[in-house]
């Protein structure tokens, strides 16, 4: 499609240098997830427009948002619809292998929890087929009243009865038990907020930090694996044996609950009110004191698997926006104190975090916080925009410093990271030719 088109050639280009200078993050998985994120809000061809603005897309799809402007060319240039066309059919077989084990997943789902999903309006859960990902991976993702998981099944799977492995039921069945029971969190803030002395007890845990400080994130996780783990084998007493390792493994990792929400469940099977009607008691049965002594006495593991469902709430999305806002309008503490809680609570990118306060401090004009942060900002972030100004930032420091080499060093990489950026390429070609000195003051 390529070989012979010059402007093919020229559009595949500029889509590579695109996707090279906005992952600094050279792990594949990685560097693959904002653009799952930006895909997810975007239209489709030929113009693959974001529906929405960039402040409210996902943190990380908001680093990648014009990747449709270079896109575009290329769709047209390389006929990927022809491309398309030749392998619809695999699609449709994939999701035909797909449609018997999802509706028994979903079945399975609401007769134990004694629901039927149906009952949350205005809520979407979606799956996604992509051969275009590595069939090791499953992408999830939860934003706001929207659940994805993003599947790259196996090319060469035959049709007909596939491995549940292959099919990756049980990641589907992870994110579907989100989809079902984090709305139940919400609804019962005070119990849940009961719990937050918890906290304390995991900060040793190899968790993510979300989990760290989000009791609601917490509870609903282990409540989640107790159940995954409830309803795995059979009755057999070694499917038993095999139950109660997952469980007390859980429990190391520092998903201090699933032990709880196990026991638990056993009345809750044979109790026919349903877990919406069960909850509260399931939550206020909880005794905080005994939990967190029986945490104290866990030796917690060293490393824990990662959450597969990617959590990202609009108001959060929104809040280095507002910092950045609040720092334009002359209020650089209103704007720290976003930006350190963003930081604190691990909310979009920490680089850009960083970012923010690095500029707080030089509004204050405490240069080795500033220089501190601007070099933090460089190492965090995967927004070349971030990364860039970070780099040019350090060099003008660095100048003001009169530790000239230094400073060229810093405009070299913010060059190396950020070339296709105008402003940032200007700034930093300023640089390298001659040292930095700030505006003179008015007399």
């Amino acid at each position: 499609m390529l070989q012979g088109s010059e402007e093919a050639e020229a559009a595949r280009t500029a889509l590579c240098q695109f996707y090279q200078a906005h992952t600094p993050d050279r792990n594949t998985n990685r560097s693959l997830s904002p653009y799952i994120s930006l895909a997810l809000y975007m239209d489709g061809p030929p113009h693959f427009v974001p529906r929405m603005k960039e402040e409210d897309l996902p943190p990380d799809a908001g680093a990648v948002s014009g990747f449709g402007q270079v896109l575009e060319p290329f769709y047209a240039k390389a006929n990927l619809h022809a491309i398309w066309e030749r392998h619809r059919k695999d699609y449709a077989a994939a999701m035909n292998r797909y449609h018997e084990p999802l509706a028994k997943m979903v079945f399975d789902t609401e007769i134990y929890l004694k629901r039927p999903s149906s009952e949350y309006l205005g809520r979407r859960f979606t799956i996604y087929l992509d051969f275009m990902g590595s069939p090791n991976e499953t992408d999830a993702r939860n934003y706001g009243a929207d659940y994805y998981v993003i599947v790259f099944p196996a090319p060469n799977t035959p049709s007909g009865a596939t491995p549940r492995g292959a099919l990756k039921m049980d990641q589907i069945r992870h994110t579907f038990l989100h989809y079902e029971l984090d709305p139940l969190a919400g609804k019962h803030f005070s119990a849940i907020n009961r719990l937050e002395p918890l906290l304390r007890s995991v900060q040793r845990a190899p968790l993510e930090e979300s989990f760290k400080s989000d009791i609601s994130l917490l509870v609903t996780e282990c409540m989640v694996r107790a159940i995954e783990i409830r309803t795995t084998g059979t009755k057999q007493p070694a499917d038993e044996a095999m139950r109660e390792q997952a469980v007390d493994d859980a429990v190391k990792q520092g998903y201090i609950l699933t032990r709880y929400f196990y026991n638990a469940a056993v009345a809750f099977e044979k109790d026919p009110a349903g877990i919406d009607a069960a909850y509260s008691d399931l939550l206020n049965n909880i005794d905080t004191k005994k939990e967190e002594k029986a945490t104290a006495e866990i030796q917690f593991a060293s490393t824990t698997s990662p959450e597969l469902v990617q959590l990202s709430r609009p108001e959060e999305r929104r809040m280095l926006l507002m910092a950045e806002k609040r720092l334009a309008a002359g209020d650089p503490k209103g704007a720290q104190e976003l930006a350190q809680q963003a930081l604190d609570r691990r909310i979009g990118d920490q680089g850009r975090a960083l970012f923010i306060l690095a500029e707080v401090a030089v509004a204050n004009k405490n240069r080795d916080d500033a220089q501190d942060n601007f070099q933090k900002a460089a190492q965090a972030s995967k927004d070349p925009k971030v990364v860039g100004w970070s780099h040019v930032y350090l060099g003008r420091i660095l100048d003001m410093k009169e530790d000239r080499e230094a400073a060229l060093e810093q405009y070299r990489a913010a060059l190396s990271a950020s070339a296709d950026l105008p402003e940032i390429k200007a700034a930093a070609e300023k640089g390298l030719q001659q040292a930095y000195e700030p505006p003179a003051k008015p007399q």
